[in-house]
């Protein structure tokens, strides 16, 4: 699975206004639900929150992957936000989040979630990937540098 299958091209932000994680997640819902023919943006901002709440999608090094299974989706579907200032997303080293994914699955797919999820995580490990994307200037750079990532094995 590469993330370009799930990534939606134009729910792509270099410029995360967003100074909290609520912000944040709604900042991304609305990319997303721009980009696409969503239905219902708060059912998604409520599944993403709630998710939220059971523990915190900052995974450290800068990284936040807020996501949730919601029927507000037919399949996978995926927004990025680059915060320049960083975000408080209470993450896991106390860090602020700068790079995010906001990753919606339909409320019946476990594996493509679960696989989407991991596939983000591995590529990110990558401190060089990661600095390539928290210097990016505009959206069509993020997407080249994910679709190069993309062409890597992992």
């Amino acid at each position: 699975m590469k993330i370009m299958d799930f990534l939606n091209k134009k729910a792509i932000s270099v410029d995360i206004k967003a100074t909290d994680k609520e912000g944040v997640i709604r900042e991304l819902a609305d990319l997303l639900a721009n980009a696409t023919d969503m239905k219902n943006k708060e059912e998604l901002i409520r599944a993403v929150l709630a998710r939220e709440a059971l523990g915190s999608t900052g995974i450290g090094q800068g990284i936040g992957i807020p996501h949730a299974k919601s029927q507000v989706v037919k399949e996978l579907v995926a927004a990025f936000g680059l915060s320049k200032e960083g975000v408080n997303f209470d993450s896991l080293d106390g860090e602020l989040v700068h790079i995010f994914f906001l990753l919606i699955a339909p409320e019946e797919s476990a594996g493509p979630h679960l696989k989407a999820l991991a596939r983000i995580s591995r590529m990110l490990k990558d401190k060089y990937f990661r600095e390539l994307l928290r210097k990016a200037k505009n959206e069509s750079e993020i997407l080249q540098i994910i679709q190069d990532e993309d062409s890597k094995k992992y």
